[in-house]
């Protein structure tokens, strides 16, 4: 039935669907997962990458996490070149609102203004939807640290704790369970790192496969940190989540 409704994204079938939205948010079931949890001193991102070869150049820049503003970063799942276009996008709409008022963009403004340029691309014919799901984590002087989960229908919500990506319906569940209202950051990081290890299809987890950051205040100015591949390495192995490396001798 529902090839006769999936050739165009402006068509409705007749129980209401978009199919064409849909498939998109199928291609997200596909890609690595990301994890963001939102603690009482912060919020924490983390995201597996996909080594699909051997022979593949590990990128030394972040692959899965994005810095939008100082105030505001995301983490992506799906097709990364949807996600280029729409990152971009997101930094000049944050920078004109800085030259305009002065002050950072509100984060559920930028959320918003981004997640009405992806439906635009649900409503009009001739073109496909965004094939890409954000985990955004920022502060404001409005409401504090805030997770924010948008996909390609352009639906926003805000979240304690999300997972989008492959095996995103496990993770949430496992997430459901364990998370705490009064979680610390380290908690937080601990937390996201159990919920990777048992959700990934990989067997063990080692700081290649994974990226983490951190949004948090340091000093009364927000901080976007990048957690170092050794630094994740002593994290992994702290929370039990890998095995230490035995030294070559």
């Amino acid at each position: 039935m529902s090839r006769r409704y999936d050739s165009r994204t402006t068509i409705f079938s007749p129980e209401g669907r978009l199919y064409q939205v849909e498939y998109a948010m199928e291609a997200i079931g596909n890609a690595g997962s990301a994890i963001g949890i939102l603690s009482k001193d912060g919020v924490v991102l983390v995201g597996e990458k996909k080594v699909t070869s051997k022979l593949l150049q590990t990128s030394t820049s972040t692959e899965k996490m994005y810095k939008i503003d100082d105030h505001v970063a995301c983490a992506v799942a799906g097709i990364m070149s949807d996600a280029n276009i729409l990152i971009n996008t997101a930094r000049v709409q944050a920078q004109r609102y800085t030259f305009a008022y002065q002050e950072p963009m509100p984060v559920e403004q930028l959320v918003q203004s981004l997640c009405d340029t992806k439906q635009g691309y649900t409503q009009f014919g001739g073109l496909r939807p965004f094939g890409v799901s954000f985990l955004f984590a920022g502060w404001d002087k409005n409401f504090g640290f805030q997770l924010y989960m948008s996909d390609p229908s352009g639906n926003y919500a805000g979240w304690k704790a999300a997972a989008v990506g492959a095996n995103n319906q496990a993770a949430q569940s496992m997430l459901k369970q364990d998370y705490k209202d009064d979680i610390s950051r380290e908690e937080a990081v601990q937390l996201a790192l159990k919920v990777l290890s048992k959700t990934m299809d990989s067997t063990s987890l080692t700081s290649d496969k994974l990226e983490l950051a951190e949004v948090f205040l340091s000093s009364g100015k927000v901080k976007y940190q990048v957690c170092s591949p050794e630094d994740l390495t002593k994290l992994l192995v702290k929370f039990g989540v890998t095995q230490p490396v035995a030294d070559a001798s």
